[in-house]
C-alpha cells in the first residue's frame, strides 16, 4: 500500500485501521490528507482480506475541519475554489467507504469538529468516549457543512435536532452522542481502544458481502419508494445466496455450530 503522510494503515487479522495522524495539524483537511482518505477508502475497499476497516486517529483530534491557513479571508474567487476543491476530496473519499461495501467502524477518543464532525456521521457504527466532543463548527466560520453532514445528520438524529445541531452549534458530549442517536455507544477512555478492537473484530468475523449489502440498503432506502426497496432487498439477498458464506452459514445452522466465515 502506498505510504501516506497525514495516516497509519495498520492490519491484523482481517480488520484495516486508518489511524488520522498528522496531529501537529491536529488533524485539519487539506488536500494531501484527502487525496490519502481516497487512496485508503479505495485501495482498503478493494483488498478482499480486509473484513472490517476502522478509521479512528491517533492524538486528541479526529480532525478540527478544513485547514484555515490554506484560506486568504479577502479573495472570494479564491477561497472558494479551495473550498471545492477540499470538499470534492472529502466527498469522494466517503462515497468510496460506502461503495466498497466493507463494515466500516468509527472510533473517536478526542475531538471531532468541522469537517472532522461530518467525517464522523459516515461509518456504519461509531464508538465514542466519555472524553469526546463533537462540534458542528461550520456557523462559526460563516460556512454550511459538507463531507455528508447535512444528509447523514437529518437521518441519524431526525430533522428537527438535526437543524439545532447546525443552528445553535452547541458542543455535543460523547454521553449526549449516544443519546441523540450520533453515536452507538459510549465508553470509558481507559475502555476504548479494548472496545473499539473488540467491534471491529466482531464485524471482520461476520458474512462481509451480506454486511456490506445491508448498509447499502438501509442508506439508500431513504430515497426509494417501497416497491424499490423491496426490488432492491430481492436482489441483495439472491446474491447473498450465491456466496460461500450462505453456505457455511447454512452448514452451521443445521448442524448447531457457530459459522465460520471467510468473507466469500
Amino acid at each position: 500500500m502506498t505510504e501516506h503522510d497525514t495516516m497509519t494503515i495498520e492490519r491484523d487479522d482481517g480488520v484495516a485501521r486508518i489511524i488520522l495522524d498528522n496531529t501537529e495539524r491536529r488533524n485539519a483537511l487539506r488536500l494531501d490528507a484527502g487525496d490519502e482518505l481516497i487512496d485508503a477508502a479505495v485501495t482498503l475497499g478493494e483488498d478482499p482480506d480486509v473484513r472490517c476497516i476502522v478509521l479512528t486517529h491517533a492524538g486528541q483530534f479526529f480532525g478540527t475541519g478544513a485547514d484555515l491557513t490554506q484560506f486568504d479571508g479577502h479573495d472570494p474567487e479564491g477561497d472558494a475554489s479551495i473550498m471545492r476543491q477540499l470538499a470534492g476530496r472529502l466527498h469522494e473519499a466517503i462515497v468510496q467507504f460506502h461503495r466498497n461495501g466493507t463494515p466500516v467502524v468509527g472510533g473517536i477518543d478526542g475531538v471531532a469538529g468541522g469537517a472532522g464532525f461530518s467525517l464522523a456521521l459516515a461509518p456504519d457504527i461509531l464508538l465514542v468516549s466519555d472524553e469526546t466532543r463533537l462540534d458542528y463548527a461550520y456557523p462559526r466560520v460563516g460556512l454550511t457543512g459538507d463531507g455528508g453532514s447535512t444528509f447523514f445528520l437529518p437521518r441519524l438524529v431526525g430533522l428537527r435536532t438535526a437543524k439545532e445541531i447546525a443552528l445553535l452549534d452547541e458542543p455535543i458530549s460523547g454521553q449526549q452522542a449516544a443519546e441523540m442517536g450520533l453515536a452507538n455507544e459510549v465508553v470509558p477512555t481507559d475502555e476504548f481502544d479494548e472496545r473499539l478492537a473488540e467491534l471491529a473484530g466482531n464485524l471482520a468475523a461476520g458474512p462481509t458481502q451480506a454486511l456490506g449489502s445491508v448498509t447499502r440498503l438501509m442508506t439508500a432506502s431513504f430515497d426509494r419508494s417501497l416497491e424499490s426497496q423491496l426490488a432492491a432487498e430481492t436482489d441483495a439477498i439472491a446474491r447473498a445466496a450465491r456466496t460461500d458464506d450462505f453456505g457455511r452459514g447454512l452448514d452451521a445452522f443445521f448442524g448447531d455450530e457457530e459459522p465460520e466465515f471467510t468473507g466469500e
